[in-house]
C-alpha cells in the first residue's frame, strides 16, 4: 500500500478523481481486498496531504464517509506519535468540533485525553474538555499532517476555543508529526521523434 501511494502524483488529479482514489481504496479495504487506507504509514498520510491541493483536501473533507475515515485515523494514530518526556505530568482534555466549511455545524465530535503519560482518543469518551476546539475538518486534516502550522490558524482565526487557549496552541507540541518527505522532480523523457516528454 505505501508503495502504491508514493508513485501516485495525486496533485496532478481533479478533486473529484482524489476522492476516487480514496474512495476505490476503501471500498477494497471493507470487501477484504488487503488494501485498506488503515494500512498506509503515517509518513505515507502526511505525504498523501501534503502532495495534494487545497481543493483536494476540501473535496475529501465534504465526502461524508471519507472525512470520517481519515478523521479516525489521524486519532487512531495520536498516540503513536506523543512524546513521552512531554506528557509524562500533563493532564488535559481536548474537545474537537469539526464543521464542513460552515463554523455554525453541523459539526463531527471527538476527545482526546492525555494523562498518566498517555493519549487516548474516540469520537465520544464522556470526559468534560478544559479546551474545546472548532475548526473545518480540511483544516484540522493539514494541521494535524503539519501540512498547516498550527499556530497560523489560530492567530487568523481559522480556529476556535473554548476554554483554556494556551492549552488548545500547545497542543500539537506534544506529539511528533513526521514531515513531508520531498519528492525528487521528474526528469523529462524523450519521446522516438526527439521531443521532451514526462514520465
Amino acid at each position: 500500500m505505501d508503495a502504491f501511494a508514493a508513485e501516485v502524483e495525486f496533485r496532478r488529479l481533479s478533486p473529484a478523481q482524489f476522492v476516487q482514489v480514496l474512495e476505490t481504496l476503501h471500498m477494497l479495504g471493507r470487501v477484504g481486498a488487503g488494501i485498506e487506507l488503515s494500512s498506509l504509514s503515517t509518513q505515507l498520510l502526511v505525504d498523501v496531504v501534503s502532495g495534494a491541493t487545497k481543493e483536494q483536501i476540501n473535496e475529501l473533507a465534504a465526502h461524508d464517509e471519507l472525512r470520517s475515515v481519515f478523521l479516525d485515523e489521524i486519532f487512531r494514530r495520536m498516540s503513536d506519535h506523543l512524546i513521552p518526556e512531554k506528557a509524562e505530568n500533563a493532564e488535559f482534555v481536548i474537545g474537537w468540533r469539526f464543521h464542513h466549511g460552515d463554523a455554525e455545524g453541523p459539526f463531527d465530535r471527538y476527545q482526546t485525553v492525555v494523562e498518566d503519560g498517555v493519549c487516548v482518543s474516540s469520537s465520544d469518551l464522556g470526559r468534560s474538555p478544559d479546551a474545546t476546539v472548532t475548526v473545518s475538518a480540511a483544516d484540522f486534516i493539514r494541521m494535524a499532517t503539519g501540512v498547516t502550522a498550527a499556530a497560523a490558524m489560530f492567530v487568523t482565526g481559522r480556529v476556535k476555543v473554548k476554554g483554556d487557549y494556551a492549552l488548545a496552541v500547545r497542543f500539537s507540541s506534544y506529539f511528533d508529526i513526521p514531515a513531508a518527505t520531498p519528492r525528487p522532480a521528474r526528469r523529462p523523457t524523450t519521446t522516438l521523434n526527439g521531443r521532451a516528454a514526462r514520465d
